[in-house]
């Protein structure tokens, strides 16, 4: 991913955010291996018990204060007939999350989680849609021809992500990322170009279903967008000129969850996005991120493998609303488990080694 400065108004913010350390991960791997079992025989799941270590200390807490901030918000590319649904949707999903009947409800039940769904820039009435109103306008502007958001507006979004997560980390332990935004997938797409350098054309896809000569289009839209971002603009110039508010509010939210040293989970395409812009302000950021999943969205390949991250579960999914990064919270525990509950050859009186290698 390119290198970015980092945004002067973010400096302060940046500079108390530190890589997760509060465990060695030499000595995490060694209590790992004394785990009774073959060494690396649980596969990515001690890859995240190392990650949480990190980030929480060894062995991790259990991570049972689950919350889903979602963040809804419009976007004015939706005039160039980039999706297959209408802009307010946007608003009638916002009211569905308020009565339960979503998927990122029910799966957030079912998991034990709380979705905190947030209008920041929904193109209707905030008191009409039932969720947490941190409006900062009605929608982006067009950025066909010209930014979605003055930096200020954006900026406004953004601590919106940062001050929610923020105010939150005290009850919560594990945040995921989630988002509704009719159009934002071209959002995302040109953001995620103009951070990358990927080409447009390997970035775009079907979003909420929409033709091939449409996903052109998408592209082609994009690509024009994130031509006009200057190789060495930072991430907040990237996000006001082709982001969305919803997007921006996402990328303040990990900020606020690094800083409060509390991981994060990424859910799809559009929350990918959000990452990159994240971890462009902020590279301290990347250590508390986990790849909840791997979109059917073709970008979010390039996404994921510009953050470093292997997504832990691939299940053909692109909803969005932070659907598939709720699914993967048992999976957390679990590895979090791990660490704090499985007994060592010792201790379980369980023959270790012969010749070094577990058996």
């Amino acid at each position: 991913m390119r290198q970015r400065p980092v945004p002067p108004e973010l400096a302060g913010i940046v500079a108390e955010i530190a890589p997760p350390a509060r465990a060695d991960a030499a000595a995490v791997r060694a209590h790992l291996d004394d785990r009774t079992k073959p060494p690396g025989s649980l596969g990515k799941l001690e890859d995240l018990a190392l990650r949480l270590a990190l980030i929480y200390g060894d062995p991790p807490p259990p991570l049972r204060r689950r919350a889903v901030l979602l963040f809804a918000a419009d976007h004015g590319v939706t005039a160039r007939a980039v999706s297959a649904y209408p802009p307010e949707v946007t608003a009638q999903m916002c009211r569905n999350f308020a009565a339960g009947g979503a998927a990122i409800n029910a799966i957030a039940r079912a998991v034990g989680a709380e979705v905190v769904a947030v209008d920041v820039g929904v193109d209707a009435d905030a008191e009409s849609l039932g969720i947490l109103d941190r409006k900062v306008r009605r929608g982006t502007r067009d950025f066909t021809y010209g930014p979605a958001l003055t930096r200020e507006e954006t900026l406004r979004a953004l601590h919106v992500g940062l001050e929610l997560a923020t105010e939150r980390a005290a009850s919560t332990d594990v945040f995921v990322l989630g988002e509704m935004g009719i159009g934002n997938t071209t959002a995302a797409t040109a953001v995620t170009v103009a951070l990358t350098g990927a080409p447009a054309q390997r970035v775009a896809g079907p979003g909420t279903g929409i033709s091939p000569d449409a996903v052109a289009r998408k592209a082609s839209i994009a690509a024009n967008a994130a031509a006009r971002v200057g190789e060495r603009a930072d991430a907040l110039a990237v996000l006001a000129q082709v982001g969305g508010l919803e997007i921006a509010a996402l990328a303040g939210a990990v900020l606020g969850a690094a800083r409060a040293g509390r991981a994060v989970v990424v859910d799809g395409f559009i929350t990918g996005a959000a990452a990159l812009a994240a971890v462009a302000m902020c590279d301290a950021a990347r250590g508390y991120l986990v790849a909840s999943h791997r979109s059917a969205e073709p970008g979010h390949a390039i996404q994921l493998e510009a953050l470093g991250l292997d997504p832990l579960l691939a299940l053909d999914m692109r909803l969005g609303e932070g659907t598939g990064g709720a699914l993967a919270l048992p999976l957390l525990e679990a590895a979090a488990a791990v660490l704090r509950e499985m007994a060592t050859f010792a201790s379980a009186g369980v023959s270790g080694a012969r010749g070094g290698v577990r058996v």
